[in-house]
């Protein structure tokens, strides 16, 4: 091989590596951003409303008095809509920060930020 062509691959190389890595080190803010935001998931016309972050961890569950003197089951019924929709909101949000880092490039199916 020449060496003026394995000087250009050597370039190459050198710039895949630092695409690599300036691409790690955006994902990685992008995690912390996405793990600090806050997310509010509701049912029952915000009778019910659970405060997730973006790691799916519930951090506040506020619960209206009314629906205390409801059935329990109803209470039980609206808290798991509350719950679920914070995670959909939540999926919304990373698939969003994901599409902007990624430039709208499509990601494998099943593909997900490491969390």
């Amino acid at each position: 091989m020449s060496d003026a062509f394995q000087g250009g691959l050597g370039d190459l190389m050198k710039q895949a590596q630092k695409m690599q890595s300036d691409m790690q080190e955006k994902m990685e803010k992008a995690q912390q951003v996405l793990a600090e935001t806050e997310v509010v998931g509701e049912a029952g016309a915000g009778m019910v409303t659970v405060t997730m972050s973006g790691r799916h961890d519930v951090r506040r569950v506020v619960i209206d008095p009314a629906v205390l003197n409801e059935d329990k089951s109803v209470l039980e019924d609206l808290l798991a809509a509350a719950v679920n929709d914070a995670v959909r909101r939540v999926e919304s949000a990373n698939q969003k920060a994901m599409s902007d880092l990624t430039g709208g490039i499509q990601l494998p199916a099943g593909f997900k930020m490491p969390f």
